[in-house]
């Protein structure tokens, strides 16, 4: 059986507080887009038990700028799941000019699950892992 793991969505425009000196997309907004889109598809798939039982942390940003973007584009963000561990999870982020196509940025971060109340590290589930896919 093949395993497909659900891509999550979401558009924005750029706005003027996005942007840095240069008048460009500021590489801080994009690692603020990365974490926000993993924390909204996290918050649109998990049961409110799961949201109340486990949290995650970031433990590793990568990020490859591709392209700038600027004032007034709208920006498209794609995430998916990737490489689960016993505790770990790889989150890749894709950021595009919704009107081009082109790629702007792309990213691999890695999660670590916690437990919500101890915030020690928890087994990420077969349960959990089937929450990102389709």
């Amino acid at each position: 059986m093949e395993i497909n793991p659900e891509i999550y969505e979401k558009q924005l425009v750029v706005k003027e507080t996005h942007l840095d000196k240069q008048r460009h997309v500021n590489n801080v907004e994009y690692v603020q887009w990365v974490q926000d889109v993993a924390e909204e598809h996290w918050e649109a798939r998990a049961s409110e038990e799961q949201k109340s039982t486990v949290i995650w942390v970031v433990v590793r940003h990568e990020i490859d700028y591709k392209k700038e973007a600027f004032l007034g584009d709208t920006i498209s963000l794609q995430t998916y799941v990737g490489e689960v561990t016993h505790v770990t999870s790889v989150r890749h982020v894709i950021i595009k000019n919704s009107e081009t196509d082109k790629v702007l940025a792309e990213a691999k971060t890695t999660w670590c699950l916690l437990h919500a109340e101890t915030k020690k590290p928890a087994k990420i589930s077969e349960e959990l892992k089937r929450v990102f896919l389709q």
